[in-house]
């Protein structure tokens, strides 16, 4: 299973690719403006400091509605680094976009997926990745992890090549249960990631190694 990290945050990056198991990185426009960046130009510059720092592929986002616009933003991200994966939303003229990435040779991640019909679409059209939203779905009292286990059947049962990107991933036990599920890749915050660390045991095992080790020293 791969690990992305979803933000925009320089340090946050840094700090996941450090520890050794960062797979990629996700963002969007709303976590590039958390992070303060705005226009067009400063987006295309962070996105090359994302690429600079970490090995695997970065999801820059388009964020035009027309097949066109979508065309000219996307053939403009891959031009910042080999790592790029076209961010594109499901919508039809995203499925449009998709399919033209696609048979240009340039990867996509298709994103805002909410129904196992939409996947099936972006898969068809060529899709590197499909993002299930499965956090928001939750919030809404719909089974986001029945989801990503209903698109993981259909796409064995064809052969897709698709990977399914569980994002919005909130919490230690959505990244567990993805693993359990078959999802390809995850990506969520960082507290979601450096949550898989924690056990009560390892830090009372721990603290008793130490203090006994102490005791002969």
């Amino acid at each position: 299973m791969k690990f992305f990290i979803d933000t925009a945050n320089l340090d946050e990056i840094k700090e996941a690719q450090d520890m050794g198991i960062l797979d990629g990185v996700t963002t969007n426009p709303s976590l590039m403006a958390k992070e303060g960046i705005t226009g067009a130009d400063n987006i295309l510059a962070h996105y090359k400091k994302i690429c600079d720092l970490v090995d695997g592929d970065v999801s820059a986002e388009v964020i035009s509605t027309d097949f066109e616009g979508m065309v000219k933003e996307g053939e403009k991200l891959v031009k910042i680094s080999p790592q790029i994966v076209i961010k594109v939303p499901m919508i039809k003229e995203g499925v449009k976009a998709i399919k033209y990435f696609s048979d240009k040779g340039y990867r996509t991640n298709c994103t805002l997926v909410f129904s196992s019909g939409q996947a099936l679409l972006a898969a068809k059209a060529g899709a590197t990745y499909v993002s299930p939203f499965i956090g928001r779905l939750d919030d809404i009292s719909t089974d986001g992890l029945g989801l990503i286990a209903d698109i993981r059947l259909i796409y064995d049962n064809y052969g897709y090549e698709t990977q399914i990107l569980a994002a919005s991933v909130r919490h230690v036990m959505h990244i567990i249960d993805c693993a359990k599920i078959g999802a390809d890749v995850m990506t969520g915050g960082l507290s979601s990631i450096t949550g898989l660390l924690k056990h009560p045991l390892t830090d009372s095992g721990l603290e008793k190694f130490l203090a006994d080790y102490k005791k002969g020293n």
